[in-house]
Order: C-alpha cells, then sequence, then structure tokens
C-alpha cells in the first residue's frame, strides 16, 4: 500500500500537469521529443518513454545515447529538448547555455553507483581500495600486471575497458580517482560510448577489469563480477546494493543521476505531460532498470521547480562564482542553492 505522503506526491503530479491515469489513453496529444546523453540514464529514460507512449500514442519520442557530454553539446544548441546526464552540468556547459539562451531545469531521477567489474573467471579480485585503482587506471600508478597491484597477484596483463570521453560516468571516476593530481587516466584503456561493447570487452577478457553504472552490472551479472570498494573512511569492503548506494556506504562512487530540460521545450503539452509521467514513474523506473529511487522530497522539488518556470531554472551544482557544488542530493538540491 502506498504512502499518505506517495499518495499526495502523485496527486499533485497530476493536478500539476493534467497528467492522464495509468489506464487512461490520449490519441489527440501529438508532437516529438528528442532526447539525447548519458548511456547510464537511457535504460530509464526509455522505460519512461514506453510507458508514456502507452497512454499517449501520437507522441514520438526519440532517445539517443551520445554520452553526457555528447548530449550537453546538443542541449546547448538548443537541438534536444531534454538532456540525460550522469552528472550534474560543467560551468563550461552551463556559459554555452547562457550563451545560447537555453534555460533548463535541472532534475535528480535516481542515484546510481559507479561499479568495477571483472571476469567471472576472475579468483583474485574481491575488492580494491582506491590506492590500488589508482595503480590501476592513472598513468603515475602504471601497473600493467596484476601483480603489480598487489603483491601476490597473478603477473597476467591487465585489459582496461572504460566509458568514452564523452561520457558522465568517465567525469565522475576521473574526478573521484584523479582529483586535483599531477597525474592523468591512462590514454591505453579500450573505451566505448555504449556500456554494451564494455560489457562485451570484460566479460570476453579473463584479465579484464572495467567500470559503468551498476544497472549495466545487475543487467549482466551472470558472465561478470563487481568488485567491492574499501570505503576510503570506514575501511570497509562495501558492494553497490541499493541499500549501500542510498545510504552512502559505497562510497565514494554513489551519485546521483539526471535530466536537464529544456525550458522552453517544457512550455509544449507533450514535453510538459512526459515530464510529469517521468517524475511519478521514476522511482519505481529507477528499481525496475537497476538504480535507485531518491527521496520522495527530492521528486516533490523537481516537481516544484517546473511548476515556478521564472525561478525553478538553473543548476544546484555551481556556486554564483562556477565552482562545483558538492555533497549529498538532499543536501545541495535546495532552493538556496539554485543559479540561473
Amino acid at each position: 500500500m502506498k504512502s499518505v505522503a506517495s499518495r499526495v506526491f502523485i496527486a499533485m503530479i497530476i493536478s500539476s500537469f493534467g497528467l492522464l491515469s495509468s489506464n487512461a489513453q490520449n490519441t489527440s496529444l501529438r508532437g516529438k521529443i528528442e532526447i539525447d546523453g548519458s548511456s547510464t540514464v537511457y535504460p530509464i529514460s526509455e522505460a519512461a518513454a514506453s510507458g508514456f507512449n502507452k497512454s499517449y500514442s501520437n507522441v514520438q519520442i526519440n532517445v539517443g545515447v551520445s554520452g553526457t557530454g555528447g548530449g550537453f553539446k546538443r542541449f546547448t544548441k538548443g537541438e534536444t529538448d531534454i538532456s540525460d546526464a550522469s552528472r550534474p552540468i560543467k560551468d563550461s556547459e552551463f556559459a554555452a547555455c547562457k550563451q545560447a539562451g537555453v534555460s533548463f531545469f535541472e532534475l535528480p531521477v535516481a542515484y546510481d553507483g559507479l561499479t568495477l567489474v571483472v571476469h567471472k573467471a576472475n579468483t583474485w579480485v574481491d575488492h580494491l581500495t582506491l590506492d590500488e585503482i589508482r595503480k590501476i587506471f592513472t598513468t603515475a600508478g602504471g601497473a600493467k600486471t596484476w601483480a603489480d597491484v598487489r603483491s601476490g597477484w597473478p603477473e597476467k596483463t591487465i585489459q582496461i575497458f572504460a566509458p568514452g570521453t564523452d561520457s558522465g560516468t568517465f567525469d565522475y571516476f576521473k574526478e573521484v580517482v584523479v582529483g586535483k593530481s599531477d597525474t592523468s587516466l591512462r590514454s591505453d584503456m579500450s573505451t566505448s560510448e555504449d556500456d554494451n561493447v564494455l560489457v562485451t570487452g570484460v566479460s570476453g577478457s579473463p584479465n579484464a577489469i572495467g567500470f559503468f553504472g551498476v544497472a549495466y552490472y545487475e543487467e549482466n551479472k551472470d558472465k561478470l563480477k563487481s568488485v567491492a570498494v574499501v570505503n576510503p573512511t570506514t575501511g570497509e569492503k562495501v558492494s553497490p546494493t541499493a541499500t549501500t548506494i542510498e545510504d552512502g556506504s559505497y562510497a565514494p562512487f554513489s551519485r546521483p543521476l539526471f535530466i536537464y530540460v529544456n525550458a522552453k521545450s517544457f512550455q509544449r503539452s507533450e514535453v510538459r505531460q512526459f515530464v510529469a509521467y517521468y517524475l511519478r514513474q521514476a522511482p519505481a523506473m529507477a528499481k525496475q532498470t537497476g538504480y535507485v529511487a531518491l527521496p520522495a522530497s527530492i521528486y516533490t522539488q523537481c516537481m516544484m521547480r517546473c511548476r515556478d518556470s521564472k525561478n525553478g531554472v538553473g543548476t544546484h551544482y555551481l556556486t554564483n562564482s562556477m565552482e562545483k557544488r558538492s555533497g549529498a542530493v538532499t543536501q545541495v538540491y535546495r532552493k538556496e542553492n539554485l543559479v540561473d
């Protein structure tokens, strides 16, 4: 049974946006919605498009997968209505939006846990520390074999598979692993914007390691093994699960996922109805696609941003001086942090 808060939340969305009940049909609503961006967010947006079309069959929804960076390149030019992102918007992308006159609503939709994976036949890796991850993935670490990572591991050449540089997952991994150090991520990794290519690469190479969103691991855990990460604060070995991602103990690789909605596009009925559906169904779709739902209060705030077309636009993840703002989504996604 749904909680009172949940029922009120859904009723508010239906009332605010005129959303149909799940069994209703509306063939009069027409139009086209263009979505592009993160391959990590893609499964959620694709599920939203599929579910929405059951009630609004005459709305065409295209969901692309060009990576978070690639999606923002199109979004900042006004070429798309919605941009899927597995990281917050960057200052340069925000500036490009301002220059092009693109205002937007920033809407967190789910939690993700960036997941390190190895081949099923890998019997030696069950957990990694952040320092060991740096040994594998950075130029300064320079590990060529597993023996270079930890004493006692086999002298077998490591094959690395990683998202492409336009991916928000790549950016997030780089931020966590490299930070402000003088090193960089290795350039000899096999990369792809398509997470399915990475799954194929790791599952086909016994000495491989790779990373992507937890949903792709859950979808392919019959042929991959996830690697626990040692929480740098507690020293505990933690695997990515719904519980550890939501409570933040899967650190430092837990993160929110976003959709960015062009405010001008939102004035169109089909976009407004779709976003309402997305927010209503986001908790269920997150679980369905292998991610973790955000607190109900965040979805309510998302709805309130969209209702306030003049004062709800902008980003919460940059300060007025364009510095990155970080922290738990419940602490960052507050009206007082909104910068337009």
